[in-house]
């Protein structure tokens, strides 16, 4: 059944015209970027132009003027033909907080340029040593007059290699802890003391450029602060992680439905011992468990989905929704890949590179055992709910 949020015909539209052009311009590149390690720049420019880039955005600042529903498209389309290499998610988050946190002149100077793909986003979060503890930072911005000496470095950075505007999570006092923290906008080109580190390697998602950066003194206007003080940083990003987590929600249950098809279909015509795999017990009947589980987790999705447009989504929900599907994705692709037997092991098999690309869905943005602790801080209100 049609969930509601999707069901507007624009919006059937608008899906049938992204399942075209990823059929076009991105199912051919998938294996090279997962060689190469990175998407092509151009790759950018032609989503920007296809209109793919910041959809729920003001078309006055370059943006498609539509809502969450227009953005979980994009992403359902992306998992449904495999992609893990185009990190849309973290650009998007970028501009997330100039829009809600710039001025208006930030805005016209920067959100332009990302709903086009001129500029591609990532946000600088994660240090060595320091991840989820976003109080803790230690990369530090000192204010001098006009603009801010930054000193530290960030590692595990999606997008990192080939983004031009970075938010960066930096503190103005290390010992004020969560109140020390301040976000500022990298524009990179020609940006003094800042530097890439390595290209890293990872065990899935091996298009998608994860980078470490470097900062030596560099320095940032005071204008590039997001904010009317110092200080206000740790709030700013409290409020919109649960934007990414509901992004990385939507991901995981598509994928997981994507795993199903995938192992339905080679179980209907697949023949052991004289008849088809689905005809046996064992395997029809944990393929019942994961439709079952795909289907709870869509569920899910959809009603976070539903309250995000109406702008009640709750960080407590959101932890949920990412807590629960990505869990659920590996579940689900483990079981599926069981399904094609030793050509499921191989690499180049659809449900192999699944299998490794949604481990990192349970660590980024926010561990799952961060997402259970902010769950759990909410169980005092159900006390007396059954009275």
């Amino acid at each position: 059944m049609e969930p509601a949020w999707s069901a507007q015909e624009e919006l059937r539209i608008f899906r049938h015209a992204v399942r075209g052009f990823l059929a076009t311009e991105f199912v051919p590149r998938l294996d090279a970027w997962r060689a190469q390690g990175i998407v092509d720049r151009q790759t950018w420019t032609a989503a920007g132009a296809m209109g793919l880039l910041l959809t729920e955005h003001d078309p006055d600042l370059g943006g498609g003027g539509g809502s969450f529903a227009t953005e979980a498209i994009v992403y359902e389309e992306l998992a449904r033909i495999g992609d893990t290499s185009f990190c849309k998610g973290v650009h998007e988050c970028c501009a997330g907080y100039i829009r809600a946190y710039g001025t208006p002149e930030q805005q016209r100077r920067w959100l332009p340029d990302l709903a086009a793909g001129r500029r591609i986003g990532a946000i600088a979060m994660t240090e060595p040593g320091n991840g989820s503890d976003l109080k803790a930072v230690r990369t530090t911005a000192r204010p001098q007059g006009d603009h801010y000496l930054v000193s530290g470095s960030k590692t595990f950075i999606s997008n990192g290699a080939s983004a031009d505007l970075i938010l960066l999570v930096a503190t103005v006092d290390p010992a004020a802890g969560a109140k020390g923290v301040t976000l500022l906008v990298l524009e990179t080109d020609d940006l003094p003391g800042f530097r890439r580190g390595r290209r890293l390697a990872k065990m899935g998602q091996c298009g998608q450029d994860t980078s470490e950066l470097f900062f030596d003194d560099m320095i940032v206007p005071a204008a590039n602060r997001l904010g009317a003080a110092d200080g206000l940083g740790f709030g700013q990003l409290m409020s919109q992680l649960a934007y990414e987590r509901l992004i990385i929600a939507v991901q995981a249950v598509t994928f997981a439905e994507r795993a199903l098809a995938l192992a339905v279909d080679h179980a209907m015509t697949r023949e052991t011992f004289g008849r088809p795999l689905i005809d046996h017990q064992a395997l029809r009947f944990s393929l019942a468990d994961a439709r079952t589980e795909a289907h709870t987790g869509r569920v899910l999705v959809d009603d976070c989905i539903a309250r995000i447009i109406q702008g009640r989504l709750d960080a407590e929900t959101a932890a949920m929704a990412k807590l629960w599907t990505t869990e659920m994705q590996g579940r689900v692709v483990d079981a599926c890949l069981q399904v094609f037997g030793g050509a499921g092991y191989m690499a180049e098999h659809p449900l192999a590179q699944m299998y490794v690309d949604a481990r990192a869905q349970r660590i980024y943005a926010g561990s799952n055992e961060v997402m259970k602790e902010i769950v759990a801080r909410g169980l005092a209100t159900l006390k007396g709910s059954l009275q």
